[in-house]
């Protein structure tokens, strides 16, 4: 027993601690996420997973066990596999969903590694059970993007120019290995130290070389897609100055747009570590690191995210389209969505109105100190055939315009705060492009669990279950 000095403290005894019996009916009630999330998977359909399974071997956990445990990781900033193994020992949460039983961390990895793909259904079937329990209504949406951090190290990375000076170095280096075992297999004399084995070095050669081989042609490809987009950008530029030009019959001021170079760049870097990952702005420190572009869509009402995508292009314009594609049938249309300049472009306007959604995408910078004098300034609706740039900042500056726009900052941007501050994730664990984009459905899943917890349990709407008796 630990004794206080004087009568001013309380005694502890930690043997008689030790004794004590625990009851996890008493230490999680009825409203505790973890049972809210055992409820919550009882209703799903896990057909999909259990058909990975042979019908030969021994006892295997249940699918449901698994992706409890993991849910309730992402949901609680535990990412790693030996962590959860760990926490089914030490935390009443993870003992309960658990069952009492102990999964190795390396049945956890591979059950989060085999699933990737059915964790998008799981997405979906969250999404329709919370429609029919009505905290789901597609209305109006929000989509908006995060840069997250590949499990990649940037000692690992190499640009382009330093590449090609590695290859012509590794390549000389070859060449005169080769030579050197020529002239000892002609003058028949042993060259080459003790511990020198000519075969290991030539190996050893080949195999950077191929990988750097390998590199050079991923970052050939990847210019080309970069030429490809800066080139249909640029010549939607030079349109959009010939048309000012008829309109008006004055040559456009500033200065004339530039047309992309083809190629790779200097400055171009492929990562050994995770080569899909690609060199992005951070906007924490305004460095740049390996990242993924994760993308996110938010259901205004309820807060939920109905649509995740993830890509490795720095830039946010050729997202749209890819995240509303993703946006679930079974949960209908929405009316409208709204996201950010860095979205704006033809294409993307077209796209929402060929599909019925409206779009509102800013077409510049809110300015973040507006005069008093623009809450009177009016506009006159543009004209049938003005450019959809002119149409769409028109749009916004109307009564429903900016109110739709403005709830961008109250919906899918507090949501990107909470999956990066909240559930504490910045960081994949999973390296390459589809596992990532795997693990982030896992991460937007975790989310919409909490968030439907929530709604629940703060009585916005009829419950999503009924509790079971345990």
């Amino acid at each position: 027993m630990m004794r206080s000095p004087n009568g001013r403290f309380i005694n502890v005894d930690y043997e008689d601690t030790l004794n004590t019996a625990v009851w996890l009916r008493d230490s999680l009630p009825k409203e505790h996420l973890s049972r809210f999330l055992v409820d919550t998977i009882e209703q799903l359909d896990m057909t999909s997973f259990y058909s990975h399974y042979s019908s030969r071997g021994g006892k295997l956990y249940m699918p449901e066990t698994l992706l409890a445990l993991w849910l309730y990781g992402y949901a609680t900033r535990t990412f790693s596999s030996r962590k959860i193994e760990l926490a089914t020992y030490e935390s009443l949460p993870f003992i309960y969903l658990a069952g009492g039983l102990h999964p190795d961390h390396d049945t956890l990895a591979t059950f989060r590694k085999t699933f990737l793909v059915e964790f998008r259904e799981i997405f979906v079937q969250i999404l329709v059970l919370a429609q029919n329990a009505g905290f789901l209504h597609m209305g109006d949406l929000s989509l908006d993007g995060t840069k997250i951090h590949a499990n990649a190290s940037k000692s690992h990375a190499i640009s382009y120019k330093h590449l090609l000076k590695s290859k012509k170095m590794v390549e000389q280096e070859v060449d005169e290995l080769l030579a050197m075992a020529e002239f000892a297999q002609q003058e028949e004399d042993n060259v080459w130290p003790d511990d020198f084995v000519l075969e290991d070095e030539l190996n050893l050669r080949r195999k950077r070389l191929d990988k750097l081989c390998q590199a050079e042609a991923v970052l050939e490809v990847r210019a080309q897609e970069r030429y490809q987009a800066e080139l249909a950008e640029y010549q939607e530029k030079m349109r959009r100055r010939r048309k000012r030009e008829e309109e008006t019959g004055k040559k456009p001021g500033g200065r004339k747009p530039s047309p992309p170079t083809p190629g790779p760049r200097d400055k171009d870097q492929y990562n050994f570590t995770d080569p899909d990952s690609r060199i992005m702005k951070n906007g924490n420190n305004k460095g740049f690191e390996q990242h993924y572009n994760a993308q996110t869509v938010v259901e205004h009402e309820s807060r939920l995210l109905v649509a995740t995508a993830l890509s490795n292009h720095p830039n946010d314009k050729r997202e749209a389209i890819p995240t509303l594609e993703a946006l679930p049938k079974e949960v209908g249309k929405p009316e409208s969505v709204s996201m950010d300049n860095g979205y704006f472009s033809e294409e993307n306007v077209r796209y929402c109105e060929d599909k019925g959604i409206e779009p509102y995408i800013a077409t510049g910078r809110e300015p973040h100190h507006k005069s008093w004098l623009s809450f009177f300034q009016t506009s006159e609706a543009p004209a049938e055939d003005a450019s959809p740039i002119v149409k769409m900042a028109y749009k916004l500056k109307t009564v429903v315009g900016q109110a739709i726009y403005r709830l961008r900052k109250s919906t899918v941007e507090p949501v990107i705060g909470i999956i990066k501050e909240v559930m504490g994730f910045r960081q994949f664990s999973l390296r390459g492009l589809e596992a990532a984009e795997g693990e982030w459905c896992l991460v937007c899943l975790a989310y919409n669990v909490k968030r439907l917890h929530t709604l629940q349990h703060t009585g916005k709407s009829e419950q999503l279950f009924t509790p079971t008796a345990c």
